[in-house]
């Protein structure tokens, strides 16, 4: 599927790069991927030697400068082919937009212009057992000593957990300061003393993304790790996190959605009934929930492509397009993957069988932070004018 005519023409050799790699990497691992819970590797080595991982790098140091209209456009291609894939390049974006967000000289030449040549990949800590969904309250103990930054702390559901280079990480107020709301945002290198892994991710869907626990005892880092000044994680979660994580988010089930819906189309549009001859799809009632499905998934991409141009374009109603996009992308999946399970009838059931995988990756949706509940609740108090906590 062809996403709407927002993409910048800059956009036209990526989206086909990102094509061409879905169709003859992605799409050759995923099912033994997903089978094995093993990380998508060759994706995302491909995503990096094409350049694809320097999306939200500026121009100025070696990227491609896009913003949200952009992170949809690839991450919604990877994942109709995988979903874990598309998870784990969208966690990898959202990183690299928080680094570039306040970057300093430091940061420029240590992570960005090491991720525009696709020799560095990042991704998110946030998520703590404690608080679960409430990333934005994190309990992880930074503590200033000298001029290096200890953490002490648990973070979950990491993707790319243990692959990447860097994450970032949110922290309680430094134990110096002890201002309340005061929290913070750090990068962690990966491999350093005091970080630890739990086993690897074995889920239910989106299997292969490596989601992991990192246990972190007494890790030091250099302060100059130190994202903007001290107590601006809250603005990192809601100006920057929020809105590119929602839109990764958004992109990635929107591809689930679009395989779940072509795998349907394509079983009742080339199945006959042997003694009749009938194309399965010729049914009026197939034909009807086809066209409902279509209308489903088309108005979800619309929603979903427009709140990326209106992010991008810093509009002042973007906020609440953006809140209602991973709400509605998730919802779309797990329909349009339900609805399809029952067209594409027995066939559909084998042990392991794609559609099966892109049922169980779009039911992830819904659990992922900000949950589509917490989603629904924010989008109504931004309507009616109410503060989102």
């Amino acid at each position: 599927m062809t996403p709407p005519n927002v993409l910048a023409a800059s956009m036209g050799t990526l989206i086909e790069t990102a094509r061409e790699i879905a169709r003859t990497v992605t799409a050759k691992h995923t099912e033994s991927d997903d089978r094995e819970a093993r990380w998508p590797e060759e994706t995302m080595r491909a995503l990096a030697s094409a350049g694809l991982t320097g999306l939200q790098v500026p121009r100025s140091l070696g990227g491609h400068g896009q913003g949200m209209v952009g992170l949809v456009a690839i991450s919604e291609i990877i994942a109709q082919e995988s979903g874990s894939a598309g998870l784990c390049f969208a966690m990898h974006c959202v990183g690299t937009a928080v680094l570039a967000a306040k970057a300093t000289d430091y940061h420029r030449e240590r992570y960005l212009r090491p991720i525009a040549r696709g020799e560095h990949l990042t991704t998110l800590a946030l998520s703590e057992p404690g608080t679960g969904s409430f990333f934005y309250v994190p309990e992880t103990k930074a503590t200033r000593v000298g001029d290096e930054i200890e953490l002490t702390g648990i973070k979950g559901f990491v993707t790319n957990g243990g692959h990447a280079d860097s994450y970032i990480v949110s922290t309680a107020p430094f134990s110096d300061e002890g201002e309340e709301g005061q929290f913070n945002c750090v990068v962690l290198e990966k491999e350093l003393p005091g970080e630890s892994w739990d086993s690897s991710w074995g889920g239910f869907g989106m299997r292969s993304n490596e989601s992991r626990t990192l246990r972190l005892n007494g890790v030091r880092i250099p302060g100059a790790n130190l994202l903007g000044d001290p107590g601006d994680e809250l603005w990192y979660m809601f100006e920057v996190v929020a809105p590119y994580f929602l839109m990764a988010m958004a992109g990635t089930y929107l591809g689930v959605a679009q395989a779940a819906f072509d795998e349907a189309r394509n079983h009742v549009a080339t199945r006959r009934y042997s003694h009749s001859g009938e194309l399965l799809g010729a049914a009026p009632v197939i034909s009807h929930r086809i066209g409902e499905l279509w209308t489903t998934l088309e108005a979800t991409r619309q929603l979903i492509y427009s709140a990326a141009a209106k992010g991008d374009a810093g509009s002042s109603d973007a906020l609440s397009s953006i809140l209602a996009c991973k709400a509605s992308a998730a919802d779309t999946a797990v329909t349009i993957a339900n609805e399809a399970m029952t067209l594409c009838g027995g066939s559909a059931y084998r042990d392991n069988g794609r559609l099966s995988r892109i049922l169980r990756d779009a039911r992830a949706s819904h659990v992922m932070a900000p949950t589509t509940d917490i989603l629904k609740t924010w989008l109504g108090r931004s309507l009616l004018d109410l503060p989102l906590l």
